[in-house]
């Protein structure tokens, strides 16, 4: 069934009975063209481009548990583009033109929302690389606008100017990034990966990847051995167990990410913020929600939750930059298992074994990169060229040195 607003009146008239399933729930088949390991955005999202973009729809994805269990239900789903080297730039540019049509693309309200994204910085020095900053998006063809703080006044007037240790000097604005939600990503690709043909099949956990004279013929799962010429390992943070199945050790490290949510409060918020000096950031939801988050655990974890240290940390900076915080309660949190790459880049790339794929290494970025992740994957597996926009993850760069420090933190990101 289409999705459309006669169809909502009417299904409300007659008591919601005539709606289908969103998607189909197959056995898997002894062998497909392609599998693609993992049932998250990225992975729904390799999918769906697989079949669209280039025909191929004998097609499986697998995952453990149910669809958009992972890392895609568990983030602050912040979209932006608002990168600053050459590599990421790009690509993200390319992920915010996909988000600003994804809605019509898939007949699915994703929730989309482009209330801008404001960076805050609290130096002279961080006024000078909010400046290269914005010249470099401005350069890309994205938009960016540094902002006084009288206009941040105007917009943000609940926050703290006069901290005693960082002062808010400015902000850096894309208003053309924002929010979408999370999980609604996951069951859009779902539904328009399922209706070309795409089998999306859950509780099936990868065991073993089956490998013949250096090619990848297949995968062991839970319910049974499935053959395949092509296997896109596409699994977050997950990728350096699944890897290790092929013989494989990723330059990735995992670790939890928590996020936070409020109860619901009336219309505060009506931006993306990001505190330049507290690394917490924050957004508001459709339901009143504040979410929020901060740093990662220091520390290598498989757990999809995190400790009390870094609750504290960014309560703290939260606190600071927004006194008000003080008076709402926080309902729940989180943890995303997040993989960490020494350069804080992606990757996307061919292994060493011959039809075997990986897209990993996504950090901070994997929400908002979910539709260009998915569409240079699908380009890479389709037609074994790497897209343009995605030209510079290359996996040997960690050999070469060749890295693409986006955050200037040196060779040792999962420690910042």
């Amino acid at each position: 069934m289409r999705y459309s607003g006669w169809n909502v009146i009417t299904e409300g008239l007659l008591g919601n009975k005539g709606w289908g399933r969103a998607w189909r729930d197959p056995a898997p088949k002894a062998e497909y063209d392609a599998i693609i390991i993992g049932g998250g955005g990225h992975g729904l999202a390799t999918a769906y481009y697989l079949a669209k973009n280039h025909g191929l729809t004998n097609i499986a994805v697998l995952e453990k548990g149910y669809l958009g269990s992972g890392n895609i239900g568990r983030n602050t789903t912040i979209v932006r583009a608002n990168y600053f080297l050459p590599g990421n730039s790009e690509f993200y540019s390319h992920s915010l033109k996909l988000w600003e049509k994804l809605e019509t693309e898939l007949n699915y309200n994703v929730m989309h929302s482009q209330r801008g994204h404001i960076i805050l910085f609290h130096s002279d020095g961080q006024r000078d690389a909010a400046v290269r900053r914005g010249n470099a998006i401005v350069n890309q063809g994205d938009d960016a606008e540094l902002l006084s703080v009288p206009q941040l006044k105007e917009m943000l007037p609940y926050l703290d100017y006069n901290q005693t240790r960082f002062p808010i000097y400015g902000g850096l604005i894309q208003r053309r990034a924002g929010t979408a939600r999370h999980d609604a990503v996951a069951w859009g690709y779902a539904r328009a990966a399922d209706k070309l043909g795409v089998d999306l099949i859950q509780n099936c956990e990868v065991t073993g990847i089956d490998i013949t004279d250096g090619r990848v013929t297949g995968v062991q799962t839970t319910r049974g051995p499935i053959r395949a010429k092509k296997v896109g390992m596409v699994v977050a943070g997950r990728s350096s167990q699944v890897a290790a199945m092929a013989g494989m050790r990723l330059p990735i490290e995992s670790h939890v990410l928590q996020a936070f949510v409020t109860e619901g409060l009336k219309p505060v918020i009506d931006n993306v913020v990001s505190y330049g000096m507290g690394h917490f950031y924050i957004s508001q939801s459709d339901k009143g929600g504040l979410v929020f988050g901060g740093d990662i655990d220091m520390y290598s974890s498989y757990a999809s939750r995190g400790n009390l240290p870094m609750v504290e940390h960014v309560m703290e900076a939260g606190m600071t930059l927004m006194p008000m915080l003080a008076r709402a309660r926080v309902l729940r949190s989180w943890g995303g298992i997040m993989d960490m790459t020494p350069d804080g880049s992606p990757i996307i790339d061919k292994t060493h074994i011959d039809g075997l794929f990986v897209d990993a290494g996504w950090n901070y970025g994997g929400f908002k990169a979910a539709p260009a992740s998915g569409w240079c994957m699908a380009h890479l597996m389709a037609t074994g060229a790497t897209h343009d926009v995605a030209a510079r993850f290359r996996l040997d760069r960690f050999r070469t040195g060749n890295l693409m420090d986006e955050e200037g933190t040196g060779s040792q990101h999962n420690l910042h």
